[in-house]
């Protein structure tokens, strides 16, 4: 649908899968289970984090903090993609895209600073265990936490502002089943310059920043395991950072393909370049769950304490 001479169209319309239409009835049974693993699977580690006296512990408070912004970001993308494939509603209200839009960004840095956190949590664990318990008391982590939610709304506020002032007028059909800034700026018949020069801003200064010192805290890490002499206290150390590692692996490395993807591969079709978004934004709070289930023995005990009381 094409639009002229607007500066602010009524809606947007949402796009599924190109050149996959036919096959949205088929995809809306595998996203319904990935939203219910991610809200299911993020719900069962809150409460079993609440309710273990052995979780309430700065690790624990953080994979908790995780757990709520992936099913936060769950829940914003949800109405639009499910009724996008499923109802075959694409349409969506121009304010309602603006809020949808700063709220999946807004979700994904806090998930960024909450990666960064638990890497410092391991780094001192690891590094300093000693004074472990002084440096990250529930006071600390409280404020990290708050830190992390503060900076995310804060350098985010500008863009639906920097949205609105554009006029839209080349068309109103959006890439994908949910509203991104990238996305809905590439509508405008006006400079875009500022909105292009603040979200590389905003990627470099904060996700950018976030993965640099995610890497050096490992560093730090690795240099500091290299000096314990045997090699089973090595492994035992090292273990305790597998499932933080495979959460930074599964968030980061779909946002760098999609970059990549976005700005270089031009001639990649474009379902791929949709699907991979689409990656980035659903597989994080569908693993998370899983990873910490799976790989952290405490957590595995405590959901399996938690769901025998339920049974019992």
């Amino acid at each position: 649908m094409e639009l002229f001479n607007v500066t602010q169209p009524a809606f947007f319309l949402l796009t599924g899968i190109p050149e996959l239409e036919s096959s949205h009835s088929w995809l809306a049974g595998p996203l319904c289970a990935m939203y219910a693993v991610a809200l299911g699977g993020n719900t069962v580690i809150l409460q079993a984090v609440r309710v273990e006296p052995n979780l309430h512990k700065p690790m624990y408070y953080f994979l908790s903090m995780l757990s709520f912004t992936d099913m936060a970001m769950s829940i914003a993308t949800l109405p639009t993609v499910l009724r996008t494939f499923c109802l075959n509603a694409h349409s969506i209200t121009f304010d309602a895209c603006l809020i949808q839009m700063f709220l999946i960004h807004s979700f994904s840095m806090i998930e960024s600073g909450i990666l960064l956190a638990m890497s410092f949590d391991r780094y001192v664990a690891i590094c300093d265990p000693l004074r472990y318990a002084t440096v990250l008391p529930n006071e600390v982590v409280a404020a990290m936490g708050l830190g992390v939610t503060a900076r995310s709304f804060v350098t985010l506020l500008p863009l639906p502002f920097l949205i609105k002032r554009l006029p839209i007028c080349r068309s109103n059909v959006l890439s994908h089943s949910y509203c991104l800034h990238p996305d809905m700026m590439k509508l405008a018949c006006a400079d875009i310059t500022i909105n292009s020069i603040y979200g590389l801003f905003i990627l470099v200064s904060t996700f950018g920043m976030d993965l640099f010192f995610i890497f050096l805290s490992y560093v730090l890490i690795l240099h500091s395991v290299m000096a314990i002499a045997s090699h089973e206290e090595r492994l035992k150390a090292l273990n305790t950072c597998v499932s933080h590692i495979l959460a930074v692996l599964a968030f980061y490395v779909p946002m760098i393909g999609v970059s990549t993807v976005h700005r270089f591969g031009k001639h990649v079709p474009r379902y791929i370049y949709v699907l991979m978004s689409n990656v980035y934004l659903f597989v994080p709070p569908v693993l998370n769950p899983v990873i910490y289930s799976v790989k952290t023995k405490e957590i595995r005990r405590a959901i399996v304490r938690m769901l025998r009381h339920i049974k019992i």
